[in-house]
């Protein structure tokens, strides 16, 4: 066990039966009133983020997440294989656990993943991704004086709205978070 004292960003504990991270804390000291640590945490599996009061010197069950590096290597029904970079053992993972980002995956895209034990905690997939155009409308001469998007299909499956002057054939850098078509790669 530890206490509130051992405290730090990043950290992760179990409060009311959930895996929590501390985002920040502030430590309080009300004049002549009992210290206590005002803590902002995030959820591991909703991430829904809350502000708790902790009594100074409570004790706190910390839990130790490990993070390996892993290696997509292809969707089999709503499972996704990755394999280990390090052992090369692979595991899969259901495709709800990674997240909507699991579209934007292709292929031998390193990522991490967070296991508490041998039970997974979270996927972290990267931020950006750059994917080849495979199927979109012709982009008409003139057409990019507006703000006018389409829709084009990617290399992985997933369709993302593209501006009018997107041909098929070009790579495309695209955020992973919400899906968005950010510029296209040289």
């Amino acid at each position: 066990m530890a206490t509130t004292s051992e405290f730090r960003p990043g950290l992760t504990i179990r409060y009311n039966n959930d895996l929590w991270t501390i985002v920040e804390f502030q430590h309080v000291n009300p004049g002549n009133w009992r210290a206590f640590v005002r803590a902002k945490m995030k959820n591991i599996k909703t991430g829904q983020v809350i502000e708790n009061r902790f009594r100074a010197g409570q004790d706190i069950d910390v839990v130790r997440i490990e993070q390996r590096n892993y290696q997509y290597l292809y969707r089999d029904g709503d499972m996704l294989v990755f394999m280990d970079n390090d052992t090369y053992d692979q595991i899969h993972v259901p495709e709800d656990v990674v997240g909507a980002g699991s579209k934007f995956l292709k292929e031998n895209e390193n990522i991490q993943i967070f296991f508490n034990g041998t039970e997974i905690t979270g996927v972290e997939i990267p931020i950006f991704v750059s994917l080849r155009v495979v199927e979109t409308e012709p982009g008409v001469k003139g057409d990019s004086v507006n703000n006018v998007m389409k829709p084009a299909k990617m290399e992985t499956g997933a369709t993302v709205n593209v501006p009018l002057f997107v041909n098929e054939g070009e790579v495309l850098k695209i955020d992973t978070r919400n899906g968005a078509y950010v510029e296209r790669v040289k």
